[in-house]
């Protein structure tokens, strides 16, 4: 699997279907086999546009899909419908039947649990994925947006069936949100899971976001979460940009490669919209950040000042 993973949450409303084929086609081409979206992206056009926008591609040419790790989601509400949402069995096995036809293939490798069910019971998710892993049709189960004691949890249960359990979690993770260092990340680590951040760069925060505001080109990061992020966070966003422009680098690098540089991140998703920022992406993976560049980096985006208990102790 590639140490990046190529994210597809803008399928659809931002990226059109012939620059997204394009985008992935790219991807092959850099070497980057591992492919993430979920059942209700390109919600800008229709839920699961962007599995189907997936599946043409691999009609396109079915080579395609052997040489792609694929992962979706399941979990989030794809209708209005009472059990058109959430991780009940009838959603899971009804959404992973669902996700097979959009995506035109017969498995899914990764199969992720989107979010956190707490009315769902552990032994109710794992029948289902054990029946889902029985028949072929999912070949590893992850989670997303979990907390560690949910981690914990959901790895006890499947212990008890004598189940995989989960292979990986997805979360958010960047210089500026760090909070999954206290517990999720440790906990990732001691079940062996792999750690693959979403929005490693804020949502745009940590792209040059204060030189693309006075230059008119900002997209992402003039929408969304980066906004109220830049007003609590200008003057430091001012001086990491000073930092990257003192290094020579440009700040998307800096930051996709201090992500890369963590202890149990497996392969950051990015979120490309243009084939020069997925250039820039692939570039961060040679980019060695030095000792004392990381040590500004903490200094200026501290984290938790150690994992749980001893954060508890020690803050």
């Amino acid at each position: 699997m590639s140490r990046l993973c190529l994210g597809t949450v803008n399928f659809g409303g931002r990226v059109s279907e012939e620059d997204g084929h394009r985008l992935m086609d790219r991807a092959l081409e850099h070497g980057l086999n591992f492919l993430d979206t979920a059942d209700m992206y390109g919600w800008r056009v229709h839920k699961g546009y962007t599995e189907e926008s997936i599946g043409r591609w691999f009609a396109a040419d079915p080579a395609n899909r052997d040489r792609t790790v694929l992962a979706t989601k399941v979990g989030n509400p794809m209708t209005d419908a009472p059990n058109d949402s959430g991780l009940s069995a009838r959603h899971i096995v009804a959404s992973c039947e669902a996700s097979l036809r959009r995506l035109k293939t017969d498995r899914i490798d990764l199969y992720q649990l989107h979010h956190v069910d707490r009315t769902a019971p552990w032994d109710e998710i794992w029948q289902a994925l054990d029946l889902l892993v029985s028949q072929g049709k999912v070949l590893y189960v992850g989670s997303s947006n979990f907390a560690g004691w949910h981690v914990s949890m959901a790895q006890e249960a499947a212990a008890r069936r004598h189940f995989l359990g989960l292979v990986s979690e997805q979360c958010a993770y960047s210089l500026v949100s760090r909070l999954v260092e206290l517990e999720l990340i440790p906990a990732a680590e001691a079940y062996g899971m792999a750690v693959l951040p979403w929005s490693p760069l804020h949502g745009g925060l940590l792209a040059g976001v204060l030189e693309k505001l006075r230059d008119g080109t900002a997209v992402k990061s003039a929408q969304g979460r980066a906004v109220p992020a830049l007003k609590e966070h200008f003057d430091r966003i001012e001086e990491y940009e000073q930092l990257c422009r003192d290094l020579g680098e440009p700040p998307a690098r800096v930051g996709l490669a201090w992500v890369l540089s963590r202890p149990g991140v497996t392969a950051p998703v990015i979120g490309p919209r243009s084939d020069a920022q997925l250039d820039d992406a692939v570039a961060a993976l040679s980019l060695r950040l030095p000792d004392e560049v990381l040590s500004r980096l903490d200094a200026l985006f501290p984290g938790p000042p150690a994992a749980a208990p001893e954060a508890w102790i020690t803050g």
